[in-house]
């Protein structure tokens, strides 16, 4: 009896020990992959915004120690949005037991460990992120080496034989470095298929802005931001044969390059019962007029908008340049519920983001949209893009400042807040 029991100690023991040695020396497929996967591939992996692939074991470990540096001071993975303010289906953001696992795993040689069944694709999840198509601007486009800001149009047709509906959309800067924004926009006419590669500044552009745009703004993208799918059974219809435009701001450069950005579309596989829709507010809904910050001042401005009707949130997309310090926006209710939507207390130009609720969120009708954003035009600003600093107003341009707040909504259906967006 006393041989039995001691053979299982002496087991538990061993079992112990191994645990705890697995514990203090990490290995890779078991133990940092999944927070890779889930925080840092998304954004690094081909024709996305991270400068470099990390998506194998092999990817990771040429960076193992910089990856450690970038977590340990919480400057990766970034997340601008207070994640207590509200939560979202798209955060992103390390828990102190992640970040020593991965500085362990560093620290105690970086092992390998046993591959899992899955391949690393699936590890990665991105079998789901296959699109249905893919629009390629028709050439690439030849960007001077004037130095200057270039505002320009494409036209890019579907040639969809069919009418279909988008269960989600997204943008690839076919240049990384100098494109520093895109919008998408939907065009059912065709009659606007000459604008393609023409700068805003011609005068041949307000020819074409005479024929309505079915969706003025179907997708925004700025540096940070990814695709957005949207909830199941709910999508954007496009129809047959219709063209996508892009409004394209490129950075300034001194040396000539090219560019060739790419739509990327995802189609409802069922029926959609439901038309995703979209509003904005902007600068001209600011309560405080004008939208100037004076050289030198810290100024917030407000927006405050009634809705009349009940719709469910699905995201919302916040946006301001250089001078933006922090961001503010909740929805008031007519019993005077407050609705958190985002808040960023450090503004970061160079990450912006779609904010994807983890739930649909209802919004009653009569309720208040607020937007609070404060703005620095100071010399303490260290991202100020003058100095001494200068007026600055609404524009277009870097050097400019803008107020946006995109939402994506329902109309409400009984029962839209209980569905959770990752199904």
């Amino acid at each position: 009896m006393m041989k039995v029991f001691l053979n299982i100690f002496l087991l538990s023991y061993l079992l112990a020990i191994k645990a705890f040695s697995q514990k203090i020396s990490p290995n890779y497929y078991e133990d940092i992959a999944p927070i890779i996967s889930k925080n840092c591939s998304p954004c690094h992996r081909p024709n996305n915004i991270g400068p470099f692939n990390l998506l194998t074991y092999e990817d990771v470990v040429k960076r193992a120690k910089f990856i450690d540096k970038v977590t340990s001071s919480r400057y990766m993975p970034p997340f601008p949005a207070d994640r207590t303010f509200q939560g979202y289906l798209n955060e992103r953001g390390l828990s102190e037991s992640e970040i020593d696992l991965i500085k362990n795993w560093v620290n105690s040689g970086m092992k390998e460990g046993k591959k899992q069944l899955q391949s690393e694709g699936e590890l990665n999840n991105f079998s789901e992120t296959e699109p249905d198509l893919i629009l390629k601007m028709n050439a690439p486009f030849d960007i001077s080496a004037e130095n200057i800001e270039d505002f320009r149009f494409f036209n890019l047709p579907s040639r969809l034989e069919k009418d279909i509906y988008l269960s989600g959309i997204g943008f690839k800067p076919g240049n990384k470095q100098l494109v520093h924004h895109s919008r998408v926009m939907l065009d059912t006419t065709n009659l606007i298929r000459a604008i393609d590669g023409l700068s805003e500044m011609d005068s041949k552009v307000k020819d074409f802005q005479k024929y309505g745009l079915k969706e003025e703004f179907l997708y925004g993208w700025v540096p940070g931001n990814d695709y957005i799918k949207f909830p199941k059974g709910t999508g954007i219809k496009v129809n047959k044969n219709a063209d996508f435009l892009l409004n394209m701001h490129y950075a300034p450069s001194p040396i000539a390059d090219t560019d060739q950005s790419e739509i990327v579309l995802f189609f409802s596989k069922k029926e959609v019962q439901r038309e995703v829709k979209n509003f904005i507010l902007r600068e001209n809904d600011v309560s405080n007029k004008p939208f100037l910050i004076r050289g030198g001042e810290q100024k917030t401005f407000y927006i405050a908008k009634n809705i009349s009707k009940d719709i469910s949130l699905i995201s919302v997309l916040p946006h301001m340049h250089l001078l933006g310090k922090s961001f503010r926006a909740f929805a008031v209710t007519p019993n005077s519920e407050v609705i958190n939507l985002i808040k960023i207390d450090k503004w970061d130009f160079n990450w912006q983001m779609t904010y994807q609720f983890k739930k649909m969120l209802k919004i009653p009708a009569g309720s208040t949209f607020i937007v609070e954003a404060t703005y620095d035009n100071s010399e303490n600003n260290p991202e100020n893009p003058y100095s001494p600093p200068q007026d600055i107003g609404y524009g277009w341009g870097t050097k400019d400042e803008m107020l946006n707040l995109v939402l994506y909504y329902l109309d409400y259906h009984s029962g839209d807040e209980l569905i959770d967006q990752s199904n």
